[in-house]
């Protein structure tokens, strides 16, 4: 191997050396590779959100990875992975929006979390007015009252696989600004 070769290796070696010691050391990547909730606050701009995380119900229900990332190994560390490296260039870079926003896959993701926790929510709203009605000897209940399936309904007039649960409900988990 020629002296230029070598120079060139040595500094792509050192280049990756530097990186992973900045993202493991100085900017905690390994605490990304773990559920705890305390990694999202690693970056000064999350702080808010996980404050206000720590407030909420879901505090004792979910962690930000069963909200913002989905199922399965692979599926879970590739977002974690993307997220991270935008993140961290737009953080860089000084070129992110305040308030965040969530990106589309991102809100995929999270809407999908909401269905699958809420599963028996989504089922009454879309089994549609009176579904859950008791009805004794086929005859129909006269009971006034809204049953839970159509409390669940009112605001949600739009069949639920087009409505957006974050849409309304964006600050449930972790309400700022």
């Amino acid at each position: 191997m020629n002296r230029t070769a070598a120079l060139i290796l040595a500094s792509l070696i050192g280049i990756t050396i530097g990186i992973g010691i900045y993202t493991f050391v100085y900017a905690k990547g390994g605490s990304y590779l773990s559920n705890d909730p305390a990694a999202c606050a690693n970056c000064h701009i999350m702080t808010e959100h996980f404050d206000a995380w720590a407030k909420s119900s879901h505090r004792t229900v979910a962690t930000c990875n069963d909200c913002h990332t989905p199922p399965g190994f692979i599926a879970k560390y590739a977002t974690k992975a993307s997220n991270g490296f935008w993140h961290s260039f737009a953080f860089t870079t000084g070129d992110f929006p305040d308030p965040l926003t969530i990106k589309t896959h991102n809100r995929v993701v999270t809407e999908q979390a909401c269905r699958k926790c809420h599963a028996e929510i989504v089922e009454a709203i879309e089994a549609g007015p009176g579904a859950d009605r008791a009805y004794a000897d086929d005859e129909p209940s006269i009971d006034p009252r809204p049953t839970v399936g159509e409390e669940m309904r009112l605001g949600h007039s739009v069949a639920s696989t087009q409505t957006s649960c974050v849409r309304c409900h964006m600050h449930v988990g972790h309400w700022v600004r």
